[in-house]
């Protein structure tokens, strides 16, 4: 009896054994992901930290860990040493890094269109004093319009015809801080744009001619917030009192539309600025694991639908179209009053100049 007994205890000790060999061995092979760090624009933050955008990058071995800045923060004062790859929201930010570094590679997985976020009484009332036109998604904000009013420094209670927001402050835009943030940016290459007879600033003398216009459209606003995510978490939250015009990228309200969650109220709208620009969020490797960041985001399947997913346009348009239909979210027409900023050298003289202003 004894003798069984010892038998069976040995057998089941060999088994143990066998298995944790075995385990063992299957640890060995699965090997963790390798952490790629990268700076990126605040705007892109809630993609990267999405469980599923995680998941799609460890089925290729990374871990990418992220940090935010500003985009021009990203291209002039952020120290990139400990950073394998850079991710501003605009080309101009990418390029001057590409330049100074003499990286010739980089990857533009997708963009956003700048936009206006609203509601259907301003909708209503700008479109009765010319300021809106068309339905392109909720309309489009007409800029050479708006910039006459702005010039003027009209109030909203002196809009003929107001009776649905009668507030005593000038009827402006409500935009970033253009020392930090890439759509406060975006918005002066708009603006400039128009007020330089629809042509696109390249000279000393349109800059010097144009800066007290632009500058008003800044500084007139007060104080602005270095992310797009603060004027628009305002307009969520705050309503039409607070800001009836927020300057946004157009993944931003996609974005919530998306989601389903009932941040986007029934009577916000989003308007697309005639002209528009389109924010190109553009990847720069500063390593080889910082080049397949680029690379999946590029072309990897689930990563495209994932970037449509939060609203961005990824270089796939029917994935953008797809994931649309799919939540029942109305899918924008097809832009095409769509300009390029200036070179990156003629934006930051003027964005320096503005800034100047604000000491």
């Amino acid at each position: 009896m004894k003798r069984r007994l010892s038998i069976v205890l040995a057998a089941v000790l060999l088994v143990a054994v066998v298995v944790v060999i075995v385990l063992d061995q299957q640890g060995e092979g699965v090997a963790e992901p390798q952490p790629v760090r990268g700076v990126i624009g605040s705007e892109k933050q809630a993609f990267f930290h999405d469980q599923r955008v995680i998941d799609a990058f460890a089925k290729h071995g990374l871990r990418v860990e992220v940090d935010t800045a500003g985009s021009r923060q990203i291209a002039t004062t952020v120290d990139l040493a400990k950073y394998e790859f850079v991710f501003p929201s605009s080309s101009p930010a990418a390029q001057r890094i590409q330049r100074d570094r003499k990286i010739t590679a980089g990857y533009t997985p997708f963009q956003s269109p700048i936009a206006v976020a609203t509601f259907e009484p301003i909708v209503q009332l700008l479109k009765a004093n010319g300021v809106v036109r068309g339905d392109i998604g909720g309309g489009q904000l007409d800029v050479a319009k708006y910039l006459e009013f702005a010039k003027s420094g009209t109030r909203w209670d002196q809009l003929p015809g107001n009776t649905v927001f009668p507030a005593r402050k000038n009827m402006l835009i409500t935009t970033t801080d253009p020392r930090d943030s890439n759509s406060a940016s975006m918005y002066l290459a708009i603006m400039s744009f128009v007020a330089n007879g629809n042509a696109v600033v390249s000279t000393e003398e349109a800059q010097n001619r144009l800066l007290p216009q632009l500058t008003k459209l800044f500084l007139d606003q007060g104080y602005t917030q270095n992310s797009t995510e603060g004027p628009f978490e305002d307009y969520l939250a705050a309503g039409m009192g607070k800001t009836p015009l927020a300057l946004i990228y157009e993944s931003q309200f996609l974005d919530r539309q998306l989601r389903g969650d009932g941040s986007v109220r029934p009577d916000m709208r989003m308007l697309y600025t005639a002209p528009t620009v389109f924010s190109k969020h553009t990847l720069v490797p500063l390593s080889p694991n910082g080049d397949r960041v680029g690379q999946l985001l590029t072309t990897d399947p689930e990563l495209v639908r994932l970037a449509a997913m939060f609203g961005f346009r990824p270089n796939d348009s029917q994935a953008f179209r797809t994931v649309l239909t799919e939540k029942g979210v109305p899918v924008p027409a097809e832009l095409v009053d769509i300009i390029e900023p200036p070179s990156y050298e003629t934006l930051e003289r003027m964005l320096d100049a503005i800034g100047r202003q604000y000491r």
